[in-house]
């Protein structure tokens, strides 16, 4: 049997992966969600329970505030909407002049309680990032869940009601993700610009939905994605296959070295998928960090280099992916 090598992703890099000015609060609410997606990397779930303490939000909405040069509150979970937190955070953002994405699974709005999140979107001006893996139903029930792509679709109609994806000011951005893959015909993303396309033209002829941007991500082999991969022993042979298709011309534009990533319990990292690998962002001492230690140190310079992992090379394989889609044309 044939041994499978992986080369260390500083290694392949032959340089140190930088931060650069730090633009972009990512903020993971909670773990808690209305679904339980297969390649859900934050294995998030309707069992969950972790989510934002009051006194970590408050330190969020502190940070907000002190620091001029993030110009983006990205607000993920779980569903974000049902986790601690979430108003306050887009309110304060908002207050602060900052953009405000929200990674939206679009069936919270149908979820008991939530009705009214369609509205505080829109009123708030927030930027919606919805996931919507594909545009077939069979495809997207599949990966998320019996009944998701109706309500997905009710959804995205309900937002054009609102005037997403027409007004300026309300952006509707959709997600795609591969399929988890059965066997080792492993696939890059398709073309994000020719996949927009196709995603427009079917999605307004079919149910009179318009949006902005389309944003391909692949699955890096976190979470839940790496558990199936484990399970069908194609773990290494993927992690390979995104390897054999690293790009280094994505590199200056990975997300991850204009970010920070916060959990629930406020600790700081560089990226989502660091803090899902428990890999936390560290100072040159080799110091880990705290959104209460960054409000004490006063300074968002203290993290001069990325952490980095095998898993890596699915934000730099192809086009490179990061939570704005493509990196690379």
């Amino acid at each position: 049997m044939q041994t499978i090598s992986i080369t260390n992703f500083q290694d392949k890099l032959n340089y140190p992966l930088t931060k650069k000015e730090i633009k972009v609060l990512q903020v993971n609410l909670g773990k808690l969600c209305n679904l339980a997606c297969s390649h859900c990397h934050v294995e998030a779930s309707p069992k969950r329970t972790e989510e934002l303490s009051p006194a970590v939000c408050q330190d969020l909405i502190d940070f907000i505030h002190k620091f001029p040069e993030i110009k983006i509150v990205d607000l993920t979970g779980g569903a974000p909407e049902m986790n601690y937190g979430f108003k306050p955070l887009v309110e304060a953002a908002r207050k602060a002049g900052k953009q405000v994405i929200v990674r939206s699974n679009l069936t919270i709005f149908f979820v008991e309680g939530f009705a009214d999140i369609p509205d505080f979107l829109a009123k708030n001006q927030v930027r919606v990032v919805a996931s919507l893996p594909c545009y077939l139903a069979d495809n997207v029930d599949k990966m998320r869940g019996h009944g998701v792509f109706v309500q997905s679709i009710q959804a995205l109609q309900w937002l054009n009601k609102l005037g997403y994806g027409q007004d300026a000011n309300l952006i509707l951005d959709l997600v795609y993700n591969p399929q988890l893959p059965k066997d080792e015909n492993f696939s890059l993303t398709p073309d994000q610009k020719n996949l927009q396309l196709a995603y427009k033209n079917f999605l307004q002829e079919h149910f009179d939905i318009v949006f902005n941007n389309l944003l391909t991500i692949t699955n890096l082999p976190v979470g839940r994605t790496k558990l199936y991969l484990e399970r069908k022993h194609l773990y290494k042979q993927y992690l390979q296959f995104l390897e054999s298709h690293f790009n280094p011309d994505t590199v200056n534009n990975l997300m991850c070295r204009e970010e920070i990533s916060v959990d629930y319990l406020g600790n700081v990292y560089d990226c989502d998928f660091n803090q899902m690998m428990n890999l936390p962002a560290r100072t040159h001492n080799g110091e880990t960090l705290t959104i209460s230690k960054l409000l004490e140190l006063g300074s968002l310079d203290v993290i001069k280099e990325v952490q980095t992992a095998d898993y890596c090379y699915g934000c730099t394989a192809g086009c490179g992916s990061s939570c704005g889609g493509a990196l690379v044309e």
